[in-house]
């Protein structure tokens, strides 16, 4: 028997209730014309000063090192270089000018990539939550295979087929709660690819053919409790991060999705706000919190800058300090702590 997530024409989530995608053409339209899909006001100071201010040089000597002690780097958006028991695995790898087809539609980046793909170090594993533009960008991908990158991707049930167009080898297929062992370099890392609630298109023709979801990376460390990762990929609110706690363990470091959630009308249930992403937090029991899918492409109403401003609220409610959450810097490098701190 299917799992109950999957259709006969592909998937959908775990609260049948919750249907994404299917948006009638008309209000599509209306919604670009009314200017849902893009910032109403740009961040104080305008954009080039937004980018200044939340951007550094990339420290490449410290990204060469392939440390054993958990440490992340921000390259904007949900682009993340975890580097952990000397394995260095990338997320949803999306260094392009836009967040679109052809590579010039679509959302405009807005703040820089620290780095292009040619300049990251040996990327052992790449972890593609779903097929959205800003998630699976092609040019990087194309800039990974030109640099002669050669490392393996986890990818949504689906999702395969894109990359043997590309002539890309090295790919894995998941569901959710499928996990993959990484016996790279004999680092005992097991990944599990996670529900989220959420969709996917490429095409008009393709709506939630492919799957979506999460990943959780765990290092299983000898003498010592595992450690564990969260990126939870695109997502709403729901009760699947509660059973992502009960099923797999708290989690120590969490990538956590904090912008692009106006109008609420449109974007509660594929895209938490701050709010909910404290609650998502507290679910699975984050020791600590980074916050990304902001502050990079022009996607929906709320300004550059407002995502901290209403995290700032949603933490003080829950009587969190603003620490809880890091806000790193476009280019950013930091050690995670661990269970032996």
């Amino acid at each position: 028997m299917k799992p109950a997530h999957h259709r006969p024409r592909g998937f959908a989530n775990a609260n049948p209730e919750i249907v994404i995608g299917n948006f009638p053409w008309y209000d599509m339209v209306r919604r670009n014309l009314r200017g849902d899909f893009k910032p109403q006001v740009p961040p104080a100071g305008g954009y080039a000063a937004f980018a200044r201010a939340w951007s550094t040089p990339v420290d490449h000597a410290r990204l060469a090192l392939r440390p054993v002690q958990p440490t992340i780097t921000w390259l904007g958006h949900v682009t993340m270089l975890l580097q952990v028991a000397g394995l260095n695995i990338l997320t949803d790898p999306t260094l392009a000018g836009f967040a679109g087809p052809y590579g010039r539609f679509g959302a405009p980046r807005m703040v820089p990539p620290p780095l292009a793909a040619r300049d990251l170090p040996p990327i052992d594993v790449v972890l593609i939550s779903h097929n959205h533009y800003d998630h699976l960008c092609d040019a990087t991908i194309a800039g990974l295979k030109a640099a002669g990158q050669k490392p393996r991707f986890l990818v949504p049930l689906g999702l395969k087929a894109w990359f043997d167009a590309r002539r890309i080898a090295a790919v894995t297929e998941l569901d959710w709660w499928d996990a993959v062992d990484l016996p790279l370099a004999g680092a005992p890392l097991r990944v599990h690819f996670t529900p989220a609630q959420h969709w996917s298109r490429r095409t008009p023709s393709d709506t939630n053919a492919s799957l979506w979801g999460g990943f959780m990376v765990e290092w299983r460390r000898p003498d010592a409790p595992p450690w564990r990762f969260l990126f939870p990929g695109d997502t709403g609110y729901s009760a699947d991060f509660r059973r992502i706690r009960e099923r797999l363990g708290p989690v120590d470091f969490l990538a956590l999705p904090i912008g692009a959630y106006l109008p609420r009308d449109f974007m509660c249930n594929m895209h938490v706000n701050p709010a909910d992403a404290v609650q998502l937090m507290l679910d699975v029991e984050a020791r600590q919190a980074m916050g990304v899918h902001w502050g990079t492409f022009k996607l929906t109403q709320e300004a550059f800058d407002q995502p901290p401003r209403d995290l700032a609220v949603a933490l003080g409610e829950c009587g969190l300090p603003l620490d809880a959450v890091w806000l790193l810097l476009h280019g950013e490098t930091r050690s995670i702590p661990w269970a032996s701190d």
